[in-house]
């Protein structure tokens, strides 16, 4: 309520401002043309008050029309010439109004007939009333934009937000009790079978992953060489756990290893092909990562050979590949692209398209 008040009193005094501008501009022409005979001030004031408080009032009626007719109809053409001859009624209106009162309310000045009058006191001042209605219509317009710059400023800092949820989401994977319980549990069972080195091993590698992931977080931008090689600690974790049921291969260029790409992009969806392909499978199953760089853009693949997304006649997309997807939008636009592909039975392809920056 009290933001409504606020808005009505600026209102006010903005529309207010606007008639004691017309009044002051108005009466200093009269006295140029009355050449130093007085002028009546409020004579003067009184008519232009009242077309400001007119088109106060015609304001809303603008903004309406500019919706339910977009100056852009048409290719434009249909729009513009639409709101140029409605604002040349308005305008006319107005002024035949203006005359009319004029005629009833006057002290008998008035004689003869009306149209031939109006059109000899039709004056070039009157096209102001067809600006002030490109007036209403530009602030629709800068405020149309204003909103959608704060949406798209809304959007982007909720989308931050998420990155930061999932940067802070993939250490929690990673260090959740599960997730530790059975990495330690396969170093438990290392340690039993006096297999002390690989034990030792698989010890470093997860302090080493761990201790990557809490140096990159709140990094926004690595190289792929560095996502591959978090990534290739975090996949001989698994391949420990998993034993000789997860096979994995790297089919990466070199130039492609010079590209940057948003930190820990692959690591969820190579996480999604383990758990989701390879986990529910009865016996192995085979994760390949690809990368190469064609036509000036980067392009990664993870595939697996596992049951695939397909539920229902439906690949269902789950969180992770969506914020990919709207974090890849964010950043490159049109240029960056997800591309997800699924069959009952033979595995799911995630597929990225994103400009080559090295």
């Amino acid at each position: 309520m009290e933001r409504r008040w606020l808005k009505f009193v600026a209102l006010t005094g903005i529309w207010t401002f606007i008639g004691l501008v017309l009044a002051i501009e108005l009466y200093f022409s009269a006295r140029a043309g009355m050449k130093g005979q007085p002028v009546d001030i409020w004579e003067v004031a009184l008519p232009q008050f009242v077309r400001a408080t007119m088109w106060a009032l015609m304001a809303p009626l603008i903004l309406l029309a500019r919706e339910k007719m977009p100056l852009s109809n048409g290719l434009w053409v249909g729009g513009v010439s639409f709101h140029l001859l409605f604002s040349f009624v308005v305008m006319a209106v107005f002024f035949l109004g203006r005359m009319a009162g004029f005629a009833l309310f006057s002290d008998g000045s008035y004689t003869g007939k009306f149209w031939p009058w109006a059109l000899d006191n039709f004056y070039g001042r009157n096209i102001i009333d067809m600006a002030f209605y490109w007036a209403v219509l530009a602030f629709g317009f800068s405020n149309e934009i204003y909103h959608k710059y704060r949406s798209e400023e809304l959007r982007s800092a909720q989308l931050e937000a998420r990155l930061i949820e999932t940067e802070l989401r993939a250490l929690r994977q990673q260090m959740h009790p599960h997730f530790l319980f059975n990495t330690l549990n396969t170093i438990a069972v290392l340690v039993r079978e006096r297999k002390n080195d690989e034990a030792v091993t698989l010890v470093a590698r997860l302090g080493t992953l761990l201790r990557m992931a809490l140096d990159n977080t709140g990094v926004q931008e690595v190289t792929l060489r560095q996502e591959m090689d978090f990534l290739e600690r975090y996949l001989e974790i698994q391949m420990a756990r998993f034993s000789d049921r997860l096979q994995v291969s790297f089919a990466i260029t070199p130039e492609a290893m010079q590209a940057r790409i948003p930190n820990l992009l692959l690591q969820p969806i190579v996480e999604n092909a383990i758990l989701h392909g390879i986990a529910p499978r009865p016996g192995p199953g085979h994760v390949d990562v690809l990368g190469r760089v064609e036509d000036g853009n980067l392009h990664l693949e993870v595939r697996d050979d596992g049951l695939g997304l397909e539920r229902n006649g439906r690949v269902k997309e789950g969180i992770g590949l969506a914020n990919t997807r709207e974090r890849l939008d964010k950043t490159y636009g049109a240029r960056g692209q997800l591309v997800l592909r699924s069959e009952p039975g033979q595995g799911v392809s995630v597929q990225i398209i994103l400009p080559y920056r090295r």
